[in-house]
């Protein structure tokens, strides 16, 4: 797959313990990223956050949280960005989404060499 030097990140903000189907919503996430085709997904965990209720999430050894503030962070063209919202709209009950545009450099796998 090609990806236009102008594409769009969609990062969908949420908790760790949030939940999709009696599983982990950030990887209902990907998994349904997957199959819908898109370019690429990728999970991150935060150390310290806070949302909308204003709560600290927290790693500190202290302050156990089992609710850490997860990042999915989804690449590809507008139109199918556009296209996988409503899937996000049904998936995600509370977090935030966000879309930005981005300069692609670089999408390459293996022996590619362009």
């Amino acid at each position: 797959m090609k990806l236009p030097s102008e594409a769009e990140i969609i990062r969908i903000f949420i908790g760790e313990s949030d939940k999709h189907s009696g599983r982990p919503l950030y990887e209902a996430i990907v998994e349904e990223a997957r199959k819908s085709g898109m370019a690429g997904a990728t999970v991150m965990r935060g150390t310290l956050g806070f949302g909308v209720g204003s709560r600290i999430h927290t790693a500190k050894v202290l302050r156990l949280s089992e609710d850490l503030p997860m990042i999915v962070e989804i690449i590809d063209r507008p139109e199918r960005i556009e296209a996988f919202l409503p899937t996000l709209d049904q998936m995600v009950a509370e977090g935030l989404i966000t879309i930005e545009k981005v300069r692609v450099i670089a999408y390459r796998h293996g022996g590619d060499t362009k």
